[in-house]
Order: structure tokens, then C-alpha cells, then sequence
């Protein structure tokens, strides 16, 4: 997906990228040797600690932790190449960040937004009891509301592609892509960790009886010690204003 998405998107190598409501970089971090800057914006401090603790590991030099709301980002007009928004447009005021993106995008600019299949939605029995142990844990540590109600039912309503059209974007489809994965306990707890519903600021001092309970409940259901699942990815380009 990152391959097909960097050839339809043709960054000059020269540009900057915008990673929106970023988590712990799963797209900055494919994306960034097309880039000579990259902006990984998210809400949550710890998250942007991550993103800064990676980049520095890697050597990434040029990838910029920013803690903001999408909404309120400070960008200069017409100053990214790229901007992704992955697994995160839903939680967002999607017509005030289409608009701003829009205005964000020099002529000719892409915008992505990325979507995966999450693990614990899914037909498989460990995919069940791990939403089984989610829920849960949500409801334990009061973190149901991090998750808005009815969220989906406003995208129904109202599809992204029209969010976008409205806001001056010529949307340029859909490209969907499959990959069988599988997945260790530890893999699962980490990526969990990079949610917007159980990240560490909320599991906080109950983080080790959450990966307890995890071991507990997904062990039985391991196969040499991984969790198999078909991942399906996705994303939608939309082009910005011609160049003149």
C-alpha cells in the first residue's frame, strides 16, 4: 500500500509530509525517505514521545514531532507535498481538517487517508475474545468514551469522498490491498498501546494485569506462538488544486 500510494502520489523527493492524527508513526515512518520533512502530528503527548524516541533511533533526522489537535495545527498555506491521515479521519471534525488540508496542500498535492482492518474485529475465535478482553478493560478503566458513540453512523450519512469534494478535493478512488499477518501476543499488546482507546497514558499502572489478561486469554488460542489474521488495507486519494 505505501509503495502504490508513493507512485500515485509522485512526491519530488524535495517536499514535506504530513502524518495527521499520526499514533506512533505507522505511516510517517514508511513514508519518510520520500521526504526531506516530515511532520508527525498527534494529539496524545505520549504518542509524540514515541514518534521522537523512534526517529531518533533510526536516525531520522528530518521526521518532526508535533503534539497538537489536527484542528488547531499551525501550518502555512500550500506547504506539504503529502498529508495522510491513517485509521483517524472518523475522530476527527472531518469538514474543518478537510478544509484545512485542503489550504495545507501546495498545487498538485495528495491526500491519503489509510485504513486497516483492526485484530479484534473479525470472525476468528481469538479475535472475538480479544474484543471480549478489550471491552472490558475499556469499561474497567472508564475509557468507553474515548471511542465516540455512533461514530460510523455520521460516515454513513455523510461519506468521506463528499467530506472531502465539498472542501475542493477531485477525489481520485480507492485502492485496497490484502496480507495474511500474524501476530504474537506482545505484537498485539504494543499495537493496542498505539490505539487512541487503550494507549499507555489510560492503562497507566494497570498495564502489566492488561498484558496478564491478554496472555491468559489469547495463549489457548495461539498456533507456535502466533495469531493468524487476514489484514485488509486501504486508501482514498484525493488531488488538491491543480498547478497553474
Amino acid at each position: 500500500m505505501i509503495a502504490d500510494l508513493a507512485r500515485r502520489a509522485a512526491p519530488s523527493g524535495r517536499g514535506r509530509l504530513l502524518d495527521l492524527a499520526c499514533g506512533t508513526g505507522q505511516l510517517a515512518f514508511p513514508l519518510c525517505d520520500w521526504f526531506t520533512d516530515v511532520w508527525a502530528v498527534e494529539a496524545e503527548p505520549g504518542m509524540t514521545e514515541v514518534v521522537r524516541a523512534k526517529a531518533d533511533a533510526v536516525g531520522a533526522a528530518h521526521i518532526r514531532a508535533v503534539t497538537a489537535r489536527a484542528e488547531d495545527l499551525a501550518a502555512e498555506p500550500g506547504g506539504f507535498e503529502l498529508i495522510v491521515i491513517g485509521n483517524a479521519f472518523h475522530r476527527l471534525n472531518r469538514a474543518l481538517v478537510a478544509q484545512r488540508a485542503y489550504t495545507w496542500l501546495k498545487p498538485g498535492g495528495c491526500l491519503a487517508l489509510c485504513w486497516s482492518t483492526s485484530p479484534w474485529v473479525g470472525p476468528r475465535d481469538w479475535q472475538q475474545a480479544l474484543d471480549r478482553v478489550l471491552r472490558s478493560w475499556q469499561n474497567t478503566l472508564g475509557a468507553s468514551g474515548r471511542i465516540p458513540p455512533g461514530w460510523d453512523r455520521a460516515r454513513q450519512h455523510d461519506p468521506d469522498h463528499e467530506v472531502l469534494s465539498r472542501a475542493g478535493f477531485d477525489v481520485a478512488g480507492r485502492h485496497e490491498f490484502s496480507v495474511e499477518y500474524h501476530w504474537t501476543i506482545p505484537e498485539l499488546a504494543g499495537h493496542i498501546r498505539s490505539t487512541s482507546f487503550l494507549p499507555p497514558s489510560v492503562l497507566a499502572d494497570h498495564a502489566f494485569g492488561f498484558d496478564a489478561d491478554l496472555i491468559a486469554e489469547l495463549g489457548r488460542h495461539t498456533a507456535n506462538g502466533r495469531l493468524t489474521e487476514t489484514v485488509d488495507f486501504a486508501y482514498e486519494l484525493a488531488r488538491g488544486s491543480a498547478p497553474a
